[in-house]
């Protein structure tokens, strides 16, 4: 059992839409083809929002199924962390939109979003650790949750075929007499703004506000350096997985699970293969869903856990690594 002032996973939930892209429908509107697409990223199929389905929207019902889990609802909650690089609106947050769709305007909890990409859940769980033991807080709701299907250019092979939405989302606190929880036991964050222009919205922001000719030159659509992100990829990963193993003197038989972002098959092959791990080791549900950014972790966690495939008593590893570029790793006690 964790200690009192141990922050724990008590409860994990998540939620991806029922329209499925498959590759197949690709085929109809690109040049490319179910067997270029496999070979490439390992992605079958992704999920894609119904019209008038947002990001909030998501968070929701990943958060409802997160709390069910923990046995709580939502008045239990004294904090919202959304990690999200797609939120409903650029203001207010996600996290205040989510707030007041959990019910809990009148209480005054407070909610806000980060956005550390493809890193992003693990860097709201930095926060929501920090938050319970330093006594700021006793239950912290985090999700990760993306609507990539809106910002996705479908005219560009090379980015469309990779990404889908989804949410994933936990409720953190402290350990109770008679219920799961699974202690964080390390979380370790890290970025290199040096790689920013390596996965990149370019416009939208301040530097290129919104116009005709960002509109024009399909500005608002994400762009990715593949090669370069693939080497970083799968570099970070063989330093993270290696990183948590010394700092917590663990062995391939102690290890329950491993979690990683679900980017592109090929980078977890490569980084399987340099750590000599035993690929079972590795989880994945990338050719169900693609990449699903913040939300891809906790989603992939979350079925981990429904599936039954983590073993009690057994560290888990959650790793992510995406634009910033950002990468980040937390080691769970199961």
């Amino acid at each position: 059992m964790a200690s009192d002032t141990s922050a724990a996973i008590l409860g994990t939930g998540s939620y991806v839409p029922e329209r499925r892209l498959t590759n197949a429908d690709l085929e109809k509107t690109l040049n490319t083809s179910d067997e270029w697409i496999t070979t490439r990223t390992g992605i079958k199929e992704r999920r894609i929002a119904a019209d008038g389905e947002v990001t909030s929207d998501m968070c929701l019902k990943a958060a409802q199924l997160a709390l069910k889990d923990a046995g709580l609802t939502p008045e239990a909650l004294d904090l919202i962390i959304i990690a999200t690089l797609t939120p409903d609106q650029p203001m207010p947050s996600t996290g205040c939109i989510l707030q007041q769709k959990l019910g809990l305007g009148e209480k005054g909890v407070p909610g806000f979003d980060l956005n550390a990409a493809c890193s992003g859940y693990l860097y709201a769980l930095s926060c929501a650790k920090a938050h319970i033991e330093s006594g700021m807080a006793k239950t912290v709701l985090v999700v990760g949750a993306e609507a990539l299907s809106r910002i996705v250019d479908y005219q560009d092979r090379g980015t469309c075929i990779l990404f889908g939405d989804g949410a994933g989302a936990a409720v953190v606190g402290l350990p109770r007499e008679g219920r799961p929880a699974h202690r964080i036991k390390s979380v370790h964050l890290w970025a290199d703004g040096r790689g920013g222009e390596q996965l990149i919205i370019p416009a939208g922001g301040a530097r290129q506000p919104a116009s005709h000719a960002s509109v024009d030159e399909r500005l608002h659509y994400v762009r990715v350096n593949g090669r370069e992100v693939f080497r970083f990829g799968v570099t970070k990963m063989v330093e993270m997985i290696q990183r948590q193993m010394a700092e917590h003197d663990l062995k391939a038989e102690d290890i329950g699970l491993i979690v990683p972002h679900q980017a592109n098959i090929r980078i977890l092959d490569s980084a399987t293969e340099r750590l000599g791990l035993p690929p079972e080791l590795f989880f994945t549900n990338l050719e169900q869903y693609g990449n699903t950014s913040g939300a891809s972790v906790p989603l992939a966690l979350d079925e981990a856990a429904r599936q039954g495939r983590i073993p009690q008593g057994k560290a888990v590893l959650l790793l992510g690594f995406g634009a910033g570029l950002t990468w980040a790793s937390a080691l769970l006690e199961w």
